[in-house]
């Protein structure tokens, strides 16, 4: 599939319509480094799980095919100093580049998918039992907690290296995200613990209405 954009005076020239995981994975090699798709891989767990999401091995192999396809990156077979069989590292080409910065540059800005299963659950709450609305929330929290550690960490690393300096920035909001997440739980838990007291004392009133009165 391709779409046409204008190019200079009256040109129109095909692009291929890529999905999202393509650009991923084009950006990470947009760095300039000769990655293997096990490279790619380790990158992605570091960089893009924080805030995107860390395509798989298979998800990554097809989009390297792909853009090989295209023009995009070329490959070749190395040796391996261990004495393991030949392994093949891929390169963003020139084509590559340009398509990959055009994207950054001019793709829209779409808001993003807010699909947030534990709040579903919470949604439900009406059948679950207080104690278990407090374990998913709890689990969440360590979840949130988890994450902001390892973006923080991640954030350090990456200011090690001025070529990463950009997805530094983005590994510190990926930290800012993550905390906000653990203490939104927090805030929850504390709602689920002031509902909880609102009707106990609802209870209380209807088993004993005099009270009331007085």
């Amino acid at each position: 599939m391709t779409e046409k954009k204008a190019h200079g005076a009256g040109d129109d020239v095909e692009r291929p319509a890529l999905p999202a995981t393509s650009w991923a994975v084009l950006g990470l090699l947009s760095f300039g480094e000769e990655l293997s798709g096990y490279d790619l891989k380790k990158w992605s767990d570091w960089s893009l799980r924080s805030f995107y999401w860390s395509p798989s091995f298979s998800q990554i192999y097809g989009e390297l095919k792909r853009l090989e396809k295209v023009g995009y990156v070329s490959s070749r077979m190395v040796a391996q100093e261990t004495g393991n069989r030949d392994k093949r590292v891929y390169v963003i080409t020139d084509d590559g580049m340009a398509a990959v910065r055009r994207w950054a540059r001019e793709a829209p800005v779409e808001p993003p998918v807010l699909k947030h299963g534990v709040m579903l659950r919470l949604w439900l709450g009406h059948l679950l039992e207080a104690d278990q609305m407090r374990d998913v929330l709890g689990r969440h929290r360590e979840y949130a907690e988890t994450m902001r550690r390892r973006a923080e960490a991640d954030a350090e690393g990456a200011r090690a290296d001025a070529a990463w300096a950009y997805p530094a920035l983005v590994l510190k909001w990926s930290e800012r995200f993550y905390a906000s997440e653990r203490d939104l739980a927090d805030a929850m838990l504390a709602d689920l613990d002031e509902l909880a007291a609102a009707d106990s004392t609802d209870t209380e009133t209807r088993k004993h209405p005099q009270a009331r009165r007085k």
